[in-house]
């Protein structure tokens, strides 16, 4: 059974930039094990699937390791497919996931991601000293995004300067064992507003060239630092990546380039 994919590189406008994802356009769902088997293959930070369910798409997320219950870069991917190769009609996709309704639209040569805010609150004394003991450096702020019941999915960490954000080596097994999906860590910017790096270990991501969904959690932050709701990011990984952000009361615009770099058949 041969299935079509194609590779598109999100929050960039170069090929070999931003971050590469995997886009399948279903008629019918895979069994949830063959997904997994299909993204573990790519062995890219994301693997996005789709399904057309009445009016809008439903789209899953899997790293090599596990599905994830969000993915901006894969989502901008996923509308770049459906816009350029698909022939998708009108200047809005809107998408339905774990995490909710989503929506993407044309702006121009950007698209924009229209995300849930996802606020963060501080942790324990002894979650910052692990925290700060996996990063090696003095940390400003520990924040932690949870779920209703107070588990932790994703941890923030703020540095005190963006060389130091370029230089960080952290320890990715201690990264690895904190509660959560992985690691953001940000800091002010020089040219932009903020700059961040993502860690991901414990799902197969070393570290994640461009992380749109991370953005949910710092544009209010630095929204509320900065005094403003419109900032322009980057993403200090090797690969690199620029967002253009607006924060709309509980959501958060995260716009960006993309560009479709392959496609390919999968013989299954």
């Amino acid at each position: 059974m041969p299935l079509s994919y194609h590779q598109i590189d999100a929050f960039t406008q170069q090929p070999f930039s931003g971050n590469p994802a995997i886009v399948y356009r279903l008629e019918q769902w895979l069994d949830d094990e063959l997904m997994q088997r299909i993204a573990a293959e790519h062995n890219l930070a994301e693997t996005a699937f789709l399904v057309r369910e009445d009016e809008a798409w439903h789209i899953r997320w899997f790293t090599p390791l596990s599905e994830v219950p969000l993915c901006g870069h894969a989502t901008l991917a996923a509308a770049k497919t459906l816009f350029d190769l698909y022939g998708e009609p009108g200047p809005v996709l809107r998408f339905t996931c774990l995490s909710g309704v989503l929506q993407v639209s044309r702006e121009g040569e950007l698209l924009e991601l229209d995300f849930p805010v996802r606020p963060t609150v501080p942790v324990s004394s002894d979650l910052r000293e692990r925290a700060q003991e996996a990063l090696g450096l003095p940390l400003q702020e520990v924040l932690a995004l949870a779920d209703a019941d107070g588990e932790v999915q994703e941890l923030m960490l703020v540095l005190d300067s963006e060389v130091a954000l370029r230089e960080l080596k952290p320890k990715l097994p201690a990264l690895a064992a904190l509660p959560g999906l992985g690691v953001v860590v940000t800091a002010a910017g020089r040219q932009y507003d903020f700059v961040s790096r993502y860690f991901a270990p414990a799902i197969g991501i070393d570290e994640d060239p461009v992380t749109g969904s991370t953005h949910c959690m710092l544009v209010p932050y630095w929204a509320q630092c900065l005094g403003r709701d419109t900032l322009h990011a980057a993403q200090c990984s090797a690969r690199g990546g620029e967002l253009f952000c607006r924060l709309e009361g509980e959501r958060v615009k995260i716009a960006g380039h993309a560009r479709h770099v392959a496609s390919g058949r999968l013989l299954i």
